[in-house]
């Protein structure tokens, strides 16, 4: 397995460009669609950002720490797809718990960071509370992700970068934003 791993991996060196954007670009274009829909989707918020327009100073770095999670979790799951037999189950669990205690770190700081500079409680639930459960869901999507491009015979080393990756934001969006919304809404 390992000598058709760094087989694939010196022809794609080789690959003419048209093979390569032939093989990466339906992946980046169906992250632009979900992405545009992630766009759409802050779109409904707007009223609840315009009156809380400190929620936008964090949703760079609660999307950003859900996608580096994610990535980890992808690059590593990956990797291990390419070199031997992995017990879904047990991955998915071991990863879950990692994200959950991962997220609980990241939460409470984040949120602490959040209550030290803007002084507001509320505020700091709904950033650190985002963040605690972004980052515990984070795993779950990169690894169902990658699982299901292997399993349908997919490349999940082409696949799962651009789709995990838009997903996650739009996830993650989707929970800051409906934490916020329940939280702070006046």
């Amino acid at each position: 397995m390992i000598r058709a791993v760094k087989k694939v991996i010196i022809d794609e060196a080789h690959w003419r460009l048209s093979r390569l954007v032939r093989l990466r670009l339906p992946w980046l274009v169906a992250g632009l669609a979900v992405g545009l829909a992630g766009s759409v989707l802050m779109g409904r918020f707007e009223q609840l950002l315009a009156q809380n327009i400190s929620l936008v100073f964090f949703v760079p770095i609660i999307v950003y720490m859900s996608d580096a999670v994610g990535t980890q979790t992808e690059i590593i799951l990956v990797r291990d797809l390419g070199g031997k037999r992995v017990n879904f189950g047990r991955y998915l669990t071991k990863e879950l718990l990692l994200g959950f205690y991962m997220g609980l770190v990241l939460g409470i700081l984040i949120g602490a960071a959040a209550w030290v500079w803007l002084r507001s409680a509320k505020l700091a639930v709904t950033v650190g509370l985002a963040m605690f459960i972004n980052v515990t869901v984070a795993p779950l999507v990169a690894v169902l992700v990658a699982e299901v491009l292997f399993k349908e015979k997919a490349d999940p080393a082409l696949g799962a970068g651009p789709l995990t990756t838009v997903i996650q934001d739009v996830i993650s969006l989707l929970i800051y934003l409906v934490i916020a919304a329940a939280i702070l809404w006046n």
